[in-house]
């Protein structure tokens, strides 16, 4: 699992395992200006997807990555093989429900969640709102598909947001780019179809879900419906703007995860 995954340990070896998991079209660079706040006193693990990064893609197999459960064993894998218990979970966008997923398989090995811009469905359904109708997701999925350089370079910038600050939205763009085409697509169909509404509520662990505002893939609704769904948890809201403020707004993002994993 650690060369599948090009798992990445820093940190304090004896110190309490912080696991961090990247989203969708991003490696674990991504965590690069907030993971090493927690060197000191963490023992700190990276990751990359399989098909992210620097993973081994030739583990790919599309049969078993259809569900976002796949990623959730993956993760418990990567547990697993490194012995890690009383895990901090910080996971960005699809990677929060991953994290879901696994606190719910294997409860007793996670301390706390950490949940950034989560969403536990993006397609509107009667009086939830996910942001999305599904005409949207299929036509996104459909641009994808038959141009995936090019859906990058628009949707990118979109998620990112902070259009003042153009070199984030190039980043983010650059990190899709990178990506396996064929990968990404079926990803990006697990991903925007999911519905993991009925897991929340079977989490045990203290959850913090953090959101930003301005948010054009997870609004704020849906940050406010996973706090209240998930029977601990409590939501900060940063003053930042956009899907990734682990890259635009990475300080505030690591004062609110060191505040609650302290706490």
């Amino acid at each position: 699992m650690v060369e599948r995954n090009n798992v990445v340990v820093s940190g304090a070896p004896g110190g309490q395992p912080m696991l961090f998991a990247h989203g969708y079209g991003c490696d674990q660079n991504m965590w690069r200006l907030v993971a090493p706040t927690f060197e000191d006193e963490f023992k700190v693990v990276l990751f990359d997807h399989v098909g992210a990064g620097h993973s081994d893609a030739t583990a790919y197999d599309p049969a078993r990555y259809s569900s976002l459960a796949a990623y959730a064993d993956d993760v418990l894998d990567i547990c697993r093989e490194l012995d890690l218990r009383d895990v901090v979970f910080v996971g960005h966008s699809v990677s929060a429900m991953i994290g879901v997923l696994a606190a719910v398989e294997e409860p007793d090995r996670f301390a706390k969640l950490v949940l950034v811009g989560p969403s536990p469905r993006y397609i509107d359904d009667g009086t939830y709102q996910g942001g999305f109708a599904e005409a949207d997701i299929d036509e996104l999925l459909v641009s994808l598909e038959s141009n995936y350089l090019g859906w990058s370079s628009a949707m990118a910038p979109v998620i990112m947001g902070n259009a003042d600050r153009p070199e984030l939205g190039e980043e983010l763009t650059a990190s899709f780019c990178r990506a396996d085409p064929d990968i990404a697509r079926r990803f990006a169909e697990v991903t925007f179809r999911s519905d993991n509404r009925a897991d929340l509520a079977r989490v045990t662990a203290p959850t913090l879900v953090l959101q930003c505002t301005d948010d054009a893939i997870a609004p704020i609704s849906v940050g406010e419906y996973v706090r209240d769904a998930i029977p601990d948890a409590d939501m900060v809201l940063l003053e930042a703007t956009g899907h990734c403020p682990n890259l635009s707004a990475p300080e505030q993002t690591a004062d609110a995860i060191a505040a609650f994993v302290r706490g």
